[in-house]
């Protein structure tokens, strides 16, 4: 069970005022009882527990909002119209009225609404008051950690939807709809998220005695992270669309924010006490895997908890990415591998990415009983360690456990999306180590997500060095990535001891080469590390890459099994980010405005 037990407290939320709910109250508080010790704790775990608060079809993993749009994956599901919606997502065919865009506004301004109201409360006690409560941390320590809430739901919400109404917790609620979503430029948008986490940064402990509680460097990633987004001035309008880079070029990035990514990055690995697992698998195992703990360990920077056993009916489980089990486990084969990603593991001679056949090099055979023999030298072929870490194959093991072998029929509709599961969100399913909780016709685990994970700060870093024209000191932090992925291969055993694959990495060289040939790795090992993580799709906009890329991905995908991807077209200066749900932009009486192209 975690330490800091997400408690389900009262919050006030957004947009509630329709005049029937306009009743009077049949008991109102005190000033007293709210600014009470317990209440304000109450407050503020409440904000955390909106971290949490996600469901199948509004996940915080962004599973729909990223793989899917990426090229990482296919929907999965029954069919194209197993929530329909997420289907016309995956072929850039976004509508004003769909109600999952709603459904995720409300849940990421909701999460914004509980840090505002703590922060509220908080903001009413001087120092010595909220000492006297006898917490143990400050009230300044509380407030940040309010903001870095506030800031997290922020940062998803700028990079989903771009054009977003901003309040903190001074704008009285009255003032809500009235609150333009261009009363901001994408940079002072940038900014004020960055204040959020800069102000955390300053005033948060370096470690926390509550496991789960964010920290003074969980914060500095985070503003690491903005800086980078804020480089390639992601939002901004450039022209009649948005950052465009043309193929095999670097996309223009501004050394100010860069500079900054370099400063905050190099205090986190000098000072932070993170460190790469030594095996890849360990950021994605639950703590009763054997050999256990693993949740929260040296590579953790910012992970959302979830619980089992903790008193409650089911247990904090993970419902966001409850979708992704496949049918062989429970229910219900969603967020499915894509044969582009799958290829994209395959090594060369000397050990590195083998992308020289492009996107569709190994077709895949459509017959239900696929095996190896189905794909072309795969048995053959070198790979990287990491596709059996993260792609459920058949004939492999299922999460480690050569006691489960993953199989062909665990597919609900192979014709339609292929042979592929995800394993990073997935836990063990042998019969001696059952490891879901089955809630309804779904299978839950109760396993932390990853938001930042150390291997991100070390890429980062990567980054911002290559934009700078620092490439060996940037090859060489891609290297300290590439050797842990080397190194992980221990759980990849079937009881025999043969491995699962025929694996073959090898490191860049760190001289010699042109930044444009680094920066190209630094691209490639980003997708390698993350890939089904929810990120990718957001890098492609950021990097200006994402029209054409994802355009031959349509074309070239579509040959195999996925027919339906034909029908998909990315519109480069629409397609960046989501529309501003219709309902959001009715209830607004004409304050919003709708992201162009919509």
């Amino acid at each position: 069970m975690k330490k800091i037990l997400f408690l389900m407290a009262t919050s006030i939320l957004l947009f509630s005022c329709n005049n029937f709910l306009d009743v009077p109250p049949k008991a109102v508080l005190t000033t007293a009882e709210v600014t009470s010790g317990s209440s304000v704790e109450g407050a503020v775990i409440a904000a955390y527990a909106s971290l949490g608060n996600d469901h199948y079809d509004t996940p915080f993993s962004f599973w729909s909002y990223d793989g899917i749009r990426s090229g990482d994956s296919y929907k999965g599901g029954r069919d194209p119209n197993d929530i329909g919606d997420f289907g016309f997502m995956e072929l850039c065919q976004s509508r004003v009225d769909m109600g999952e865009f709603n459904s995720m506004w409300f849940a990421l301004y909701s999460g914004v609404a509980r840090a505002n109201s703590a922060l509220a409360l908080l903001n009413s006690l001087t120092d010595a008051q909220y000492a006297a409560m006898g917490t143990g941390a400050t009230r300044e320590n509380r407030m940040a950690e309010c903001r870095f809430i506030r800031a997290h739901y922020y940062f998803q919400l700028k990079i989903l939807f771009n054009r977003i109404p901003y309040f903190d917790e001074t704008v009285p609620a009255a003032d809500y709809a009235s609150t333009s979503n261009t009363a901001l430029t994408s940079e002072e948008l940038w900014n004020k998220i960055a204040s959020d986490f800069e102000y955390a940064f300053n005033n948060l402990p370096a470690t926390q005695s509550q496991v789960g509680r964010v920290t003074k460097y969980a914060a500095e990633a985070y503003l690491a992270k903005t800086k980078l987004y804020q480089a390639y001035g992601m939002g901004d309008k450039v022209g009649n669309g948005y950052l465009i880079t043309a193929p095999g070029t670097i996309p223009t990035a501004r050394k100010s924010a860069l500079d900054s990514v370099i400063t905050y990055c190099k205090d986190i690995i000098a000072n932070g006490g993170y460190r790469l697992d030594p095996d890849f698998a360990d950021n994605f195992l639950p703590n009763n895997f054997p050999g256990g703990p693993y949740e929260n360990g040296p590579e953790s920077v910012f992970a959302i908890q979830y619980s089992v056993n903790d008193g409650t009916l089911y247990g904090r489980l993970d419902y966001g990415d409850c979708l992704a089990t496949p049918m062989g486990v429970g229910c219900c084969d969603f967020h499915k591998p894509s044969m582009n990603l799958f290829t994209a593991f395959r090594t060369n001679a000397q050990g590195l990415p083998d992308n020289s056949n492009g996107f569709f090099s190994w077709p895949m055979n459509a017959s239900s009983t696929f095996n190896e023999d189905s794909v072309p030298n795969l048995a053959k072929n070198t790979v990287d360690p990491r596709i059996d870490h993260t792609i459920a194959i058949p004939g492999h093991m299922f999460k480690y456990d050569p006691t489960t072998i993953y199989d062909s029929t665990w597919n609900r509709t192979p014709s339609i999306y292929g042979f592929f599961a995800s394993l990073k969100e997935n836990v063990t399913a042998g019969k001696n180590n059952f490891d879901y909780v089955h809630v309804g016709p779904f299978y839950e685990n109760d396993k932390n997500r990853n938001v930042i994970r150390y291997a991100d700060v070390i890429l980062w870093l990567a980054e911002a060095y290559i934009q700078e024209n620092d490439v060996p000191d940037g090859m060489a932090l891609i290297n300290q990535i590439r050797d842990r992925a080397a190194n992980s291969t221990g759980l990849l055993k079937y009881g025999n001891g043969q491995y699962e694959s025929n694996y073959k990495i090898g490191d860049y060289p760190t001289s010699g080469v042109s930044q444009a040939y680094a920066f190209a790795a630094l691209q490639w090992e980003r997708r390698l590390e993350f890939a089904m993580e929810g990120s990718r799709f957001f890098d492609l906009v950021r990097w200006g890459i994402i029209g054409n890329y994802l355009n031959s991905y349509y074309t070239t995908e579509s040959q195999g099994i996925p027919k339906y991807l034909a029908g998909g077209h990315f519109v480069q200066g629409r397609d960046e980010f989501l529309p501003i749900p219709l309902t959001q932009i009715e209830f607004s009486h004409g304050a919003y405005t709708q992201n162009p192209g919509y």
